[in-house]
Formats: structure tokens, C-alpha cells, sequence
């Protein structure tokens, strides 16, 4: 059975981050898109069909799944209007902007017997499954210190939605909601939450620098990410009672995808030599160093995924529930900066 997919929204995430891997996936077929820019989307796909908006292509009933790539006011809306019509749904991350919204979209699938899957790809980072892979080895012993950075060099202010000040705007939601999922894949829901959020550029509107601290009955979580970092430390840093790894670099599959390039093109997801993580261990009474070669990203994995949750009814790649959790913890993050406060998660 070949699943039909039309994506909603068609600008950076849509056309960049999901249409390349879609046609990529065996079973998969990219049918529609919903555009106000037809012109754009045929240069690249001219046999899918463009409509104007979403209700006009549920109405023509030509798709079996709707990827939601829409601003993050918007998800909740359009993610309603697919389910109600019975269409498997992947939406963009953040899933929501609050939990209740993220509550009601899943009893909503629930109730229409549909698939509901979040796009949170970068647990499909070259790094980050390197570093998951490592963690299970437990070569590091107990776990002691997780730090995550996602920094950037953007001293402008750019005159685009995720900068403007909105609900869901930001970089708490944006490159946030990434580590946020990355620390709760790895280590489930933490027992507190303290959040220090910033406007640090001259002109921004909305939060554009944020350090959380995720506390673990043994250990800690600390997030970072900042706008105004020309010289970027390590990615990921972790300590544990028998050794660290520390690891520069970034996964290259978004630039790959901004060069045209696809999945299973030659290089795809791997990465250099010279930014392989270092594991510093101990062996007994001996000191261990040594470079731990970096696994491939493969975002496909996700659209592999989905397509065997919708044809097998196997569970989707990033569940619904997953992405509520981190949404959770973004709302818990905003309630410690205001209060000034960490903040103990309800059991």
C-alpha cells in the first residue's frame, strides 16, 4: 500500500525538512501540498497537486496522511481539521504551544483511530544517537552530568514569525523543544525544572537565549542555547563516576538538506574524523583515551517509521505523548523564570 502525504506549508520546514525525506521513503508518496506559492513548489515537484488551503484538500480527500509545517499557532487548528477527517498526522515540533492544546489533539486521534506522530528529527542526530549508543555501554559508569548546547552566531534580529513576540515564538520552542526531547528520550521525566530565560539581542521581541537545569534523583540535565555564541563549545558533554565524553560538532543533515542533497546521497549524515567524540575513561587503574567514530544521522528513519505505524500499526517514532511531555517542560521552564524558583514536577 502506498501511503499519499500532503504537506501543510510549504516554506523552510516543508520544503527543506520533510519533501526531500518523503520521496525518499519507500511507500511513501508526496501527493499534495498546501501553498500560497504554487510556482515554487512545481519547480521542485511538478507532478503534486498545490492547493490554497488545507479544508479544500481534505474536501478532495486525495491523501492519507497531513504533515503539519505551519507556524506553531496554527498546529492545533489544522492538526484538528486532518484528524476529523481521518488522516494519520505528523506535526511539526513544538507539537503545541501549551499541554492542554497537546491533550485534547490526542484524545482527539484516540477517538478517530488515526496515527499522531511529532517531527521531533534530531533524535536521529549523528551525535546524539552516537551518544545514546555510548550511554547504553554504561563504559561511563553512573551518570553524573548531561550538558546539551545548541548555540548560534545570529546577532540580527530577523523579521520572520519565530522571532516576533507570540505565543509558541522563540527559542525555548524552537531549538529548546529539540534538547528538551532529546534529554526525555534518554532519561524520562525529571523531578524538577529550573529555567533562566534571556532577551539578550539588541531588537528581540521574544526569548532568544535560555539555560535549564532538569533535575534527576542522581544526576543533571543542563540545556543551553544562545544567540550570540561566535565560538561554539562542545555539543554534548557528559561525566559519569568512571569517565567523560565530550563531542564537537553538529549533525549535517539540516545543511545537506539545505544544499539538495537527500538521503542515501554519498556523506549523508556522517561525519568528520577530526570531530569525533572523546571518551576519557578509566580501566582499572589505568586512563583510557580514545575517539568514538560518530553513527550516521538518518531523519528517514523517522519517515520509516511512520509509514510502518500506519501500515503495521507499529508505534510511531515520536509519539504524541512524548511531545506533550516536552511541551510540559517548556511551561514549567517559563514558570520558573517568572517565579524566580525551581519547580517540582507533580508526580
Amino acid at each position: 500500500m502506498t501511503i499519499r502525504v500532503g504537506i501543510v506549508g510549504f516554506g523552510l520546514s516543508g520544503s527543506v525538512f520533510h519533501a526531500p525525506i518523503i520521496e525518499r521513503v519507500e511507500g511513501l508518496e508526496l501527493a499534495a501540498a498546501v501553498s500560497s506559492n504554487a510556482a515554487k513548489v512545481h519547480q521542485t515537484y511538478p507532478h503534486i497537486k498545490v492547493y490554497a488551503d488545507i479544508d479544500t484538500m481534505l474536501a478532495e480527500d486525495n491523501v492519507d496522511l497531513v504533515v503539519i509545517c505551519t507556524p506553531n499557532t496554527t498546529h492545533v487548528d489544522y492538526a484538528k481539521k486532518a484528524i476529523e477527517t481521518g488522516k494519520h498526522v505528523v506535526v511539526e515540533k513544538p507539537f503545541t504551544v501549551t499541554a492542554d492544546e497537546a491533550e485534547q489533539l490526542i484524545a482527539l486521534a484516540r477517538e478517530r483511530g488515526v496515527r499522531l506522530a511529532v517531527y521531533h528529527n534530531r533524535r536521529w542526530d549523528n551525535d546524539f544517537r552516537t551518544m545514546k549508543a555510548l550511554l547504553e555501554t554504561e563504559m561511563l559508569g553512573r551518570l553524573s552530568t548531561y550538558e546539551a548546547h545548541f548555540d548560534r552566531f545570529r546577532p540580527q534580529v530577523a523579521d520572520r514569525w519565530r522571532e516576533k513576540d507570540m505565543p509558541g515564538s522563540g527559542i525555548l520552542y524552537d531549538l529548546g523543544s529539540h534538547l528538551i526531547d532529546q534529554a526525555l528520550d534518554l532519561f524520562g521525566m525529571p523531578q524538577t525544572v529550573y529555567a533562566d530565560l534571556r532577551v539578550e539581542r539588541d531588537g528581540a521581541q521574544t526569548v532568544d537565549y535560555f539555560h535549564l537545569i532538569l533535575g534527576y534523583p542522581n544526576m543533571r540535565a543542563i540545556l543551553h542555547s544562545g544567540s550570540l555564541v561566535k565560538m561554539a563549545g562542545p555539543r554534548f558533554t557528559l561525566h559519569g563516576d568512571r569517565g567523560s565524553f565530550v563531542k564537537y560538532g553538529i549533525d549535517p543533515q539540516e545543511s545537506q538538506l539545505r544544499e539538495g542533497k537527500h538521503p542515501g546521497d554519498e556523506g549523508w549524515g556522517e561525519d568528520n574524523r577530526e570531530t569525533y567524540g572523546k571518551l576519557s575513561r578509566m580501566d582499572g587503574e589505568q586512563s583510557i583515551e580514545e575517539a568514538i567514530p560518530t553513527l550516521p544521522g538518518c531523519y528517514e528513519l523517522f519517515y520509516e517509521g511512520v509509514y510502518e505505524a500506519i501500515q503495521h500499526g507499529s508505534p510511531v517514532p515520536v509519539s504524541a505523548e512524548d511531545a506533550l511531555n516536552t511541551i510540559r517542560i517548556i511551561q514549567y521552564a517559563i514558570q520558573s523564570h517568572e517565579s524566580q524558583r525551581t519547580i517540582r514536577i507533580p508526580e
